[in-house]
């Protein structure tokens, strides 16, 4: 058995003030409550928000508090992500760091795939994040979106990552598909998964931990949450050996493939489809990609145009003719005798839906078994 022990933090996080102070508290009492806790993780810009505003530049006194507060308590600490600027082109990263319980940052990771097109003025990163904690197992790093295109984990558990972190910012209505993700994502690269989500600006929360076996080991409600888990890396070593339970060795699989997949060469052509599906922005109001509907939807003479509207060009000169309005009923008012309907024969003949014996099919006398 490998062990090692991981938390996740799930947090308010406030959109307009700086998270650090609470971030660092709330490490505090979590090495307190489960000292025996050898890594934590939060969750997506936790410590300044959604806000590229607020980006700093790559060296700061920000990261140079978690170096501190990482080697404090001796934890191996990724405090979600920041944006930051590089001083040389402007651009602003989606940028995690990776700080060892020496409190030395080893690794920094921008996020591949901005979530565009609502993420737009934030630049991908080309390199994937890899280390290895001595003695226990090899480990990556995604944030968010990432996720939701398997190339990247692919990448990585090719390269022999065995734990996937995942700081997430989610707080829109996609956030189950991402659990799902989450799940079919640790099957299918046979490794952990620690997703982290925060709250308020940082996201919905459901955190969750999920198993090589797709297993769930923790889901985070919609409140904050510490959680320690404790994970056993000679799992995902028997599982890629073995299968998962006994059964699929996906890794191998792959390894042994007899196809390789043209779409990934961009000049194949074998991505045509792909060209014909518009470009990549922000719907708006009364937008209709994809539907392919060649009449367009008549509009109230005179109403005022909403954003992503334009007012119908000459619609009062084409104007559809409609049928005359009725003639109010004439004997509207007056009453008659009611008309009674005839009394069938069988009684339940005029119930909409007449009650059956249990097994019976309507109509029938044989029995049902499902």
């Amino acid at each position: 058995m490998t062990p090692f022990a991981i938390a996740g933090v799930q947090m308010y996080v406030n959109a307009l003030e700086s998270n650090v102070d609470g971030m660092i508290h709330r490490l505090d009492i979590l090495m307190a409550r489960f000292p025996w806790t050898q890594m934590v993780l939060f969750s997506e810009l936790a410590p300044f928000g959604p806000l590229d505003k607020f980006a700093l530049p790559p060296e700061n006194e920000t990261i140079e508090r978690f170096q501190a507060a990482a080697a404090k308590h001796r934890v191996w600490l990724i405090p979600g992500s920041m944006f930051l600027k590089d001083p040389k082109d402007g651009r602003v990263y989606n940028t995690s760091v990776v700080i060892n319980p020496e409190g030395e940052v080893i690794r920094r990771y921008a996020k591949m795939f901005p979530f565009r097109p609502y993420e737009a003025g934030i630049a991908a990163g080309a390199e994937f994040c890899i280390f290895d904690v001595p003695d226990v197992g090899r480990f990556g790093l995604s944030i968010c979106y990432d996720m939701w295109f398997p190339e990247t984990t692919r990448q990585l558990t090719s390269q022999g990552v065995e734990v996937l972190l995942h700081p997430v910012l989610t707080g829109t209505t996609d956030r189950d598909a991402e659990l799902a993700i989450a799940r079919a994502t640790a099957a299918q690269f046979q490794c952990y998964i620690i997703d982290v989500n925060g709250l308020g600006a940082g996201g919905v929360g459901k955190s969750c931990v999920v198993d090589p076996t797709s297993m769930v080991l923790h889901q985070s409600a919609g409140q904050e949450d510490m959680f320690p888990i404790e994970i056993d890396l000679s799992m995902v070593r028997r599982q890629r050996e073995a299968g998962m339970k006994g059964l699929g060795q996906v890794l191998k699989s792959f390894r042994d493939r007899s196809t390789d997949f043209s779409v990934y060469d961009r000049n194949s052509g074998t991505d045509a489809f792909l060209h014909t599906l518009g470009p990549l922005e922000i719907p708006q109001q009364g937008n209709r990609a994809g539907l392919h509907v060649d009449v367009p939807a008549q509009r109230v003479p005179d109403a005022p145009a909403f954003k992503g509207q334009d007012a119908t060009p000459g619609f009062a000169m084409n104007q559809p003719e409609f049928a005359p309005e009725p003639l109010p009923n004439p004997t509207a008012g007056t009453a008659s005798e009611p008309e009674v309907a005839p009394t069938p024969a069988d009684p339940s003949a005029a119930m909409p839906n007449p009650p059956v014996k249990p097994g019976i099919l309507t109509g029938t006398e044989q029995s049902s078994s499902g």
